[in-house]
């Protein structure tokens, strides 16, 4: 077995170095865990009806969070303001969530029921821990809301960035391969399929500062494949984006917009020989 002595030092000499960002592991599991005590009932425990048993569950969250946040570049008056004021949130952000959650039963045939959305529907999934990330985010935190938003986007494929604004009633339909980008301004009552990308048009470091992502407005459909680009797009509300359009310039209130597909009858001819073909 070989390896390089000199790098390793200057690894572990790197290592020694207090680190200012947020431990992955740790982050992740609190997050998971506040999703968890807020929508899914753990029906094992004897503890079910127990308020106590609560309280003690929700002080927990917060004092790891307030080790997360203390272990970052971050003083212990400073951590202990900034879990305060998120728990402070939780209410009002649970509330918010619950809107969701109740738009997806009433829209989506195939939903049942309100567990059926909490228990196993990633679109909700994604969505709490958005709006989880986005309180985060506007408290200033560095680095553990994009790390909240990409966990979710592992587990779901759909990637939404802390810093989007994203309204109530909003549902994700599948969700697989959707993408938010940071500057994104959506409305209320939304409804996004899988595989939308709501993107920049240039992508560049020195407009890092600049609105690059299109505004969505209340109650608008946006169906599988469609890309809108740009910081000056803005879809007006009640409109309709079919699947698969590109669009890059301004759409006004109550539109449709869809690609016309062209259907050709073949005749009896029959078909040319394949050139090269493999399988």
């Amino acid at each position: 077995m070989t390896y390089d002595l000199d790098f390793l030092k200057k690894l572990n000499k790197k290592q020694q170095i207090k680190c200012y960002f947020p431990n992955k592991t740790q982050s992740e599991k609190f997050v998971e865990d506040l999703f968890h005590f807020l929508f899914i009932t753990d029906t094992s425990t004897s503890f079910l009806q127990n308020i106590n048993f609560l309280i003690k569950h929700y002080k927990k969250l917060q004092e790891r969070l307030f080790y997360i946040l203390n272990n970052m570049n971050l003083s212990k008056i400073e951590a202990h303001n900034k879990s305060k004021c998120f728990f402070k949130i939780i209410p009002k952000l649970y509330q918010t969530l619950m809107i969701d959650a109740h738009e997806i039963l009433n829209f989506d045939p195939a939903a049942e029921s309100i567990e059926e959305i909490l228990l196993s529907y990633p679109g909700f999934f994604a969505t709490a821990l958005y709006r989880i990330a986005h309180q985060l985010w506007m408290l200033k935190i560095p680095i553990l809301p994009r790390l909240i938003t990409e966990y979710a986007h592992s587990k779901t494929g759909i990637d939404i960035h802390a810093s989007a604004k994203i309204g109530k009633a909003f549902v994700i339909d599948h969700g697989t391969g959707i993408v938010i980008g940071s500057s994104t301004k959506i409305g209320d009552k939304v409804k996004i399929y899988q595989g939308v990308t709501l993107g920049a048009i240039q992508v560049a470091k020195k407009l890092a500062n600049k609105k690059r992502h299109p505004t969505i407005e209340n109650q608008v459909i946006i169906y599988s494949g469609a890309t809108i680009l740009g910081g000056n797009t803005v879809i007006g509300h009640d409109s309709i984006i079919g699947g698969n359009v590109w669009v890059t310039n301004s759409i006004p209130p109550c539109s449709i917009v869809y690609q016309t597909n062209k259907i050709k009858m073949r005749d009896n001819s029959p078909f040319p020989d394949p050139i090269n073909y493999v399988i």
